[in-house]
């Protein structure tokens, strides 16, 4: 049974160099005010599975791209689901919890998504184009990430899948901006964007329409998850529509450090009060 004051292990990698964004910041930020409510230690993802039994549950934040510690995870989804260890975000994700797949199968079912096929038997099916963008399914942080000309598409495809590298083609996409919607549980936060397509990272604030909203509500009620926070990231076309870049329900990075203080306060209060209904579960 949870102890009067719930025991967190907070999952983080504080040293991993992410490109632009300082994930150590922002969980030190979070824990600094998560103390108030629970008992909590933090700790690498590395050694969760040597920890977890100790506490009432797992709060999966800013650990990495999980590719490059793939045994250390596989042994930490196997540990939890062994001894039922309550996990946040609980480990069902749809988006790039699983991989980048669920990006073919929204395309298939004509949801407003880059458009994505993993075969070249499929190519007809992505629009032509001078140039297309070739990623593996379990990329992340654009590792493996190949630009190639529509002559070389076919064949880097095959490659991949006579190497079984497991790649994903999509075109290559023109965009205004790229915007994130951050939501806790199925309660939207706050979106910010990058006005600068070449600086993903340097983002500001953004006040999304009752449409842009929509848009990113379909992703959130597809995921279907029960509680956790996720971020929606969207590319704005020049013909201002939105298509889905990708939807993380991981471990996403939440630019807390972009917001005015208002917003980062109600955030706060949002994601402690997910917590403590996903304590009494």
């Amino acid at each position: 049974m949870p102890t009067a004051r719930p025991r967190l292990l907070y999952v983080t990698d504080l040293a991993y160099p992410a490109r632009g964004r300082r994930y150590g910041d922002e969980d030190v930020f979070l824990t600094s005010r998560l103390r108030a409510e629970f008992d909590l230690a933090l700790c690498h993802p590395g050694d969760a599975v040597s920890l977890m039994d100790a506490f009432d549950a797992v709060v999966v934040r800013n650990s990495g791209p999980v590719l490059t510690y793939p045994e250390a995870y596989a042994a930490f989804r196997e540990r939890a689901a062994e001894r039922g260890t309550p996990v946040f975000n609980p480990l069902t994700g749809r988006g790039d919890m699983a991989g980048k797949g669920y990006l073919t199968d929204l395309t298939a079912a004509g949801y407003p998504v880059i458009p994505t096929v993993d075969r070249a038997a499929d190519l007809h099916r992505l629009p032509e184009t001078g140039r297309y963008v070739v990623k593996p399914r379990l990329g992340a942080d654009s590792a493996g990430l190949r630009t190639v000309t529509p002559d070389a598409l076919r064949a880097v495809l095959a490659e991949g899948a006579a190497t079984g590298a497991d790649l994903l083609a999509q075109p290559h996409v023109d965009f205004v901006h790229e915007i994130s919607f951050c939501f806790v549980d199925d309660a939207f936060q706050y979106a910010l964007y990058a006005p600068r397509p070449d600086r993903r990272w340097e983002l500001a604030p953004y006040r999304p329409t009752l449409a842009d909203l929509a848009f990113a509500r379909r992703f959130i009620d597809w995921n279907a998850l029960p509680y956790g926070v996720q971020r929606v990231d969207a590319c704005r076309t020049p013909d201002g529509g939105l298509l889905l870049v990708e939807l993380e329900d991981l471990n996403p990075y939440l630019s807390l450090d972009a917001l005015d203080d208002g917003t980062r306060e109600a955030f706060v209060t949002a994601f402690t009060a997910s917590l403590r209904r996903f304590l009494a579960v």
